[in-house]
């Protein structure tokens, strides 16, 4: 092989690497696709679209009220092979959410939630209708509140389980918001 050619290939060799590494870095430190599954977040979020989930913003600004967020699903609520979750922020720590007369109230004060699923009520999932959020966690609801297994069911999730916020919806193209 030729002196011209071993350089040829070196070359290709090393941007093959230097592709798969960034990617690496990429998907597992800043920004990851993910795909909607679950119906919960109708009518902001639909089945099958696509979201950049925003890995890096999280460690300058803590989550707050109303963003969109990626996470694990707590103990006893994951399938096998299960998805991660997406749900909206409605408590972080040391909030009182509570649902009283089918609205969300935090600390006393009634949301304006204007993305709820056909504006449908906030039912109540279980017995309990009062949550206070302990330091570390967030409490989240989906947005279509009668198909949505969230914090009213299994209560404050931990911070430690959000993989990152949902950013920006990329599938499909006419959907880019």
């Amino acid at each position: 092989m030729s002196q011209r050619w071993r350089g040829c290939l070196v070359e290709i060799v090393e941007t093959v690497f230097l592709t798969v590494i960034i990617f690496f870095v990429v998907q597992h430190f800043i920004a990851q696709p993910y795909r909607i599954y679950q119906v919960s977040m109708e009518s902001t979020l639909e089945p099958d679209q696509m979201v950049l989930v925003d890995k890096i913003s999280p460690i300058f600004q803590d989550y707050r009220r109303g963003d969109v967020i990626v996470f694990w699903p707590p103990k006893g609520f994951e399938a096998e092979g299960s998805d991660p979750f997406i749900k909206r922020v409605v408590g972080v720590p040391g909030d009182l959410v509570e649902i009283r007369n089918d609205a969300v109230y935090v600390n006393g004060v009634r949301l304006i939630e204007p993305y709820v699923h056909n504006g449908e009520p906030t039912m109540s999932r279980t017995e309990k209708t009062s949550w206070r959020v302990p330091e570390g966690q967030l409490f989240v609801l989906g947005d279509h509140r009668e198909a949505s297994e969230d914090s009213r069911v299994f209560g404050p999730i931990e911070k430690s389980s959000v993989i990152g916020r949902a950013w920006i919806r990329y599938w499909p193209f006419s959907t880019l918001s």
